[in-house]
């Protein structure tokens, strides 16, 4: 059930007229120009959360992750890996972490192309939710500097300890991400053969059939594959600009406050493409070029 999951964002929302309509984005190597998460190794490791072996093949896997990507078993390896590998950290930890560096990483990596579309949406009449593999702990306060009105996102529990128990409470993952977008239609009332989304990777070919209109932004082969059978337009992004200078009236909270919510999802993504650069290491294979995401 998306209830839980999908997060809104405050102080962002707009007065919308019947029938409402939406704009889905997946967020990373679609809104910005890498995984929100590997961005954060090096930070991890200077925390000591991570040693250098891993922090090298988390380089390694953004390197990867920019120029093919994974398909469903490997995501669903990843899951299981990412689970053991976060268990016991300790969240308050992680979010400290996390509070120190999060902007000063993710917003010159947002791509222009993108702001821009979130602005032409908003000024429709439009909701724009983020809808993302990557933990929830990093997509809502990303969401929350774009101007998103809700998120879907990956949660990890947290014991009552206040560290990863290990388990996965929601995997918003392919199949399950066009099942929270049909939820979350069903419960704001979003008209969907109105609505618009948007992704790079074929993964998300579920969410895009979803809506009426689908959008294949720098597309892996994959999906390019898919949008030209389909008639689906392609899109290039290839502008990343800092946050502040793209949307300089938006009203941003304090730093402290939406960083300090950002360490969950990013440490159990991190984990789980450290796990992925490694399989790949020791399982060779031609990398198919990436236009862009």
């Amino acid at each position: 059930m998306v209830g839980p999951y999908a997060r809104p964002v405050e102080n962002h929302s707009v007065p919308h007229s019947t029938p409402r309509t939406a704009a889905f984005f997946d967020l990373d190597k679609t809104v910005i120009a890498k995984s929100s998460t590997l961005t954060f190794s090096k930070s991890f490791y200077q925390g000591g959360l991570i040693n250098r072996r891993a922090v090298l093949r988390t380089a390694y896997a953004q390197f990867v992750f920019l120029a093919g990507g994974a398909d469903h078993d490997q995501m669903e390896r990843m899951r299981e890996y990412l689970s053991s590998l976060c268990r016991g950290w300790d969240v308050a930890q992680v979010r400290e972490i996390v509070a120190e560096t999060l902007h000063r990483l993710i917003d010159p990596i947002i791509y222009d192309e993108a702001a821009s579309l979130i602005e032409e949406h908003h000024a429709a009449g439009r909701d724009v939710v983020i809808v993302s593999t990557s933990g929830a702990e990093v997509v809502e306060p990303i969401g929350e500097l774009l101007g998103a009105d809700r998120v879907v996102a990956t949660r990890m529990v947290v014991g009552e300890d206040g560290r990863f128990t290990g388990e996965v409470e929601y995997y918003a993952y392919g199949p399950t991400k066009a099942q929270a977008v049909r939820e979350l239609a069903a419960s704001e009332g979003y008209d969907l053969e109105r609505c618009f989304a948007y992704s790079d990777s074929a993964t998300d070919v579920p969410m895009l059939e979803a809506v009426g209109h689908p959008f294949a932004v720098n597309p892996d082969r994959a999906l390019r594959r898919e949008a030209v059978a389909r008639g689906w337009p392609v899109l290039s992004f290839n502008r990343p600009v800092p946050l502040r200078q793209r949307l300089p009236a938006l009203s941003l909270p304090p730093r402290p406050v939406l960083a300090a919510v950002a360490a969950v999802g990013a440490a159990a993504a991190t984990a789980g493409l450290v796990w992925y650069a490694s399989r790949r290491r020791s399982t060779p294979r031609i990398l198919a070029p990436n236009p862009r995401i």
